[in-house]
């Protein structure tokens, strides 16, 4: 038996001039690459998941033939994906369908909108592959798959439901990082976040051992491969963060991760993350008002934290450790003004990195069901529109096309050289400043 596991990658941009603006923000399209270029943990544990007497086969998406072409036969093909890219899934799925060859669909898109996803796949597997995926090929093996699977939505990381990620797989694949995740979920639980909360029970983390067997596994692949911890938010539990970041020293890896901005709050933490090769972390700040991040979460945990964030990127950035700041545009608080005060607040923070994005309405998510429930959504269905740069909704104090074009000129402003060589001084500086005998490079 031989089962193709595929996955999707890259976002399209659909706005026309953001995506002719792609060619000459050397920011935005980097940041672009890094995403693309990932491998699909997902699937990399679906094949961890298969028994060892099924052959398994992960392919990437750009390496399958066009419409025209024959696609390679499995037994049956298995397809993770993402909202931006899952109407490319259903026409893949469908291809294969009219070969025979059966399909299982899976990934957060596909827990999300299960009916939908259905009417393309022979079964589907929702909240997971864990607990699901061995019984889906027992089953099929024995003639009578079903047409759902259910995962954990807790005890993900229990012995005997959990297993290490098939990180072989990746040898002599041109990857430029490679992932690993401690944990699911983000218990801030923000009204726009389609973050794997959506398909557990609970926040949940992997043990710190486990987390180190698979560090080794995953780097071993690679030379000195840049590390990704592929979480939601790494560091909610400090107490566990500390004993992890203990453990990662020796191994002397470069990494980036999300995390919230109460690392700030932690000097002992801060500099674990720096002694254990923390590069950059991405932070939600969201807005570059407190009003702006009012009602964003159930217990407005960040508007609360707002009046701290210069001091705190600050002392992060003093630790050696880059701030990639993360703001949505289009918050229902958010005017024609957002962009002026969101450059402003980008030049006073000196954040290293930015990354904009505009307010989506993933399906599934709170936000979503607010915004259809009010009428403000300009299509039915829009997902291969989900890609963090295209509006899909009516914003509440400003036009669809003031937002386009405020985040287009907000855009060419941030991530042109001008800016970006100045926020890159400072960081040399602080640098230079904490080394005191040289400037250390910018990872």
């Amino acid at each position: 038996m031989r089962i193709g596991l595929i996955a999707m990658s890259g976002v399209r941009v659909r706005t026309e001039e953001l995506a002719e603006m792609g060619v000459t923000l050397p920011g935005f399209v980097n940041r672009g690459k890094v995403i693309a270029s990932l491998p699909s943990l997902g699937l990399l544990t679906v094949a961890a998941l298969t028994p060892p007497d099924v052959e398994v086969a992960y392919i990437e998406y750009d390496s399958v033939p066009e419409d025209d072409a024959e696609l390679e036969r499995f037994d049956l093909v298995g397809i993770s994906s993402f909202t931006a890219r899952i109407e490319a899934t259903y026409a893949l799925a469908d291809r294969y369908r009219a070969m025979g060859v059966p399909v299982a669909l899976g990934g957060l898109h596909v827990s999300l909108m299960p009916d939908e996803a259905r009417q393309h796949a022979d079964a589907i597997v929702v909240d997971g592959a864990e607990g699901a995926w061995p019984e889906l090929v027992a089953d099929f093996k024995a003639g009578r798959m079903k047409k759902r699977y259910q995962g954990l939505r807790k005890g993900v990381f229990a012995p005997g439901a959990y297993v290490m990620p098939r990180f072989d797989l990746l040898e002599g694949r041109p990857y430029n990082r490679v992932t690993v995740q401690t944990s699911r979920g983000c218990p801030i639980n923000c009204e726009f976040c389609a973050a794997s909360l959506r398909i557990t029970s609970s926040f949940q983390q992997k043990p710190v051992e486990r987390v180190i067997e698979e560090l080794r596994a995953a780097t071993a692949a690679f030379d000195s491969p840049f590390v990704e911890l592929a979480d939601d938010n790494t560091f909610v539990n400090k107490k566990w963060g500390k004993a992890l970041l203990k453990e990662m020293a020796p191994l002397n890896l470069r990494w980036f991760t999300e995390t919230d901005i109460s690392v700030a709050d932690d000097p002992e933490l801060l500099d674990l993350m720096a002694k254990a090769g923390c590069k950059q972390i991405l932070i939600g700040l969201e807005s570059p008002s407190e009003g702006g991040l009012v009602g964003l979460d159930p217990h407005d945990w960040k508007a609360r934290r707002f009046d701290k964030y210069l001091s705190a990127i600050s002392r992060i950035q003093a630790a050696g450790i880059s701030v990639n700041g993360t703001f949505v545009l289009g918050l229902d608080s958010h005017t024609s003004s957002v962009f002026a005060e969101l450059l402003d607040f980008v030049r006073a923070s000196n954040l290293l990195e930015v990354q904009l994005t505009v307010q989506t309405p993933f399906p599934g998510t709170p936000l979503y069901e607010r915004l259809k429930r009010d009428g403000r959504l300009l299509a039915e269905r829009y997902w291969d529109r989900c890609t963090l740069f295209d509006v899909n909704y009516v914003p509440a104090r400003m036009s669809v096309e003031e937002l386009e074009q405020g985040f287009v000129w907000l855009a060419a402003e941030v991530y042109s050289d001008r800016e970006f060589n100045r926020r890159k001084r400072h960081y040399m500086d602080l640098a230079k400043a904490r080394n005191g005998d040289g400037l250390r490079s910018v990872a």
